[in-house]
């Protein structure tokens, strides 16, 4: 994907027939980082199974089945998404937190693979299955990992999972009920830069293993850190697989057999392959700052303002570098809705090609987390998504009316 086209199909092309706002996602790139999973994973038996809470779209889902990618869902209607898009129910990883039991009970019914979180949710299911359907424990292995307090999942503090320190109380329960444990999850959180938090929690994990008699998977979740921008680091994926291919190996021969070793990379799969393209509907000079204010804001992509996530940000509409400007980009809802956050998390301002009225504004790093996490805050519409697919253009997602915005409201006599 290059910077002002995908797949050789000019950004403003793309903004011209489907309109703007618009998330575009590039296959071609979803496809560069399953293989590179895979390859720094090929000594081990290797399954990916994609968090699809990173970008749930139908066709995104039907993409990663296509390409032997299971899947990771948090939710009942996730769940039914997976479905929708192929995959069976063995095929299906279910890894809620802090949710009803009827949930979990669903997804034994339909015969997906389950993450038990707690000791309560942990003894209910002893007590209701026994033995007769295999589940995952996921642990809290007291690491600190990822990119900032918000997106780390593993800390002593965090609400995910079962303590390792708890480990006396999780086999006094699989042992009352007989249960057949077959997998021990973590997942560390995301944006982890190098391999030691995942040896850590790697580490933790395997020394409480040998613990259960069933396993077949040890799932390592996934939080590898994707560039943001020109020069950003990133985790050293060669690196990760060799340091832990080497550790579960090792423990596979200690156990006596062969265990699959499962991850559940999101962001690392879809992020760079998505581009949000916006139009400016404003140039707005001010003593003190120059805005460009586009036609889209934090209902449409709130990772900026929820995480103060950098997203690098440019003018499609203007490739020449002649003159350039200090703009910062906002939105167009009532709130301080400022897309160009510095590195350092503070509302800032981007170096970019002269910004007019009209051209279209790409930000990058859009493919995870972004349309996910869209709203119709303010009663605006959510925007319309595309897939570049062996050199073509789909429309994936329609746009919303405004009827999909009163759709399910009740209108009673007042």
């Amino acid at each position: 994907m290059s910077y002002y086209n995908i797949q050789n199909i000019p950004l403003t092309d793309l903004a011209k027939q489907f309109g703007t706002p618009l998330y575009v996602y590039d296959a071609d790139k979803i496809i560069e980082k399953i293989a590179i999973l895979r390859d720094s994973f090929k000594n081990v038996n290797l399954k990916i199974k994609y968090a699809c809470k990173a970008n749930t779209n139908l066709s995104i889902l039907k993409l990663m089945r296509k390409h032997g990618v299971e899947i990771d869902v948090v939710s009942p209607e996730e769940l039914r998404l997976a479905m929708m898009a192929g995959y069976e129910g063995s095929q299906i990883t279910f890894t809620p937190s802090g949710v009803s039991f009827d949930e979990i009970e669903l997804a034994a019914e339909l015969g997906t693979r389950i993450n038990l979180d707690n000791l309560d949710v942990l003894e209910k299911f002893g007590k209701q299955y026994g033995n007769t359907k295999g589940a995952l424990i996921r642990l809290k292995p007291h690491v600190f990992g990822g990119g900032n307090e918000k997106i780390m999942t593993a800390h002593p503090e965090s609400k995910f999972g079962i303590s390792i320190h708890q480990k006396d109380e999780i086999l006094e329960i699989v042992n009352k009920y007989d249960m057949k444990i077959i997998g021990l999850h973590q997942h560390t959180g995301s944006d982890v830069k190098n391999a030691d938090a995942f040896t850590q929690a790697a580490t933790a994990i395997l020394d409480i293993a040998s613990n259960f008699k069933d396993l077949e998977i040890i799932d390592l979740g996934g939080g590898f850190k994707v560039p943001y921008k020109e020069g950003d680091s990133v985790t050293d994926m060669a690196e990760v697989g060799e340091v832990l291919s080497n550790a579960f190996l090792e423990f596979c021969k200690n156990y006596g057999r062969e265990l699959q070793l499962w991850f559940e990379p999101g962001k690392f799969l879809v992020s760079e392959a998505g581009t949000f393209l916006a139009t400016a509907n404003v140039v707005k000079t001010d003593p003190i700052k120059t805005f460009v204010g586009i036609n889209s804001g934090l209902n449409h992509l709130g990772r900026p303002m929820m995480y103060g996530a950098y997203h690098d940000i440019f003018n499609a509409s203007n490739q020449d570098t002649s003159e350039q400007q200090e703009y910062r980009v906002v939105g167009y809802i009532c709130e301080t809705d400022t897309f160009s956050w510095t590195p350092e998390g503070k509302q800032g301002e981007r170096l970019m090609n002269k910004v007019s009225a009209g051209d279209i504004i790409a930000i990058k790093n859009a493919g995870a987390y972004c349309f996910s996490m869209a709203s119709q805050y303010n009663s605006r519409l959510l925007p319309a998504e595309v897939l570049v697919i062996d050199g073509e253009a789909k429309l994936i997602r329609k746009r919303d009316t405004f009827d999909d915005i009163v759709r399910n409201l009740v209108s009673v006599d007042i």
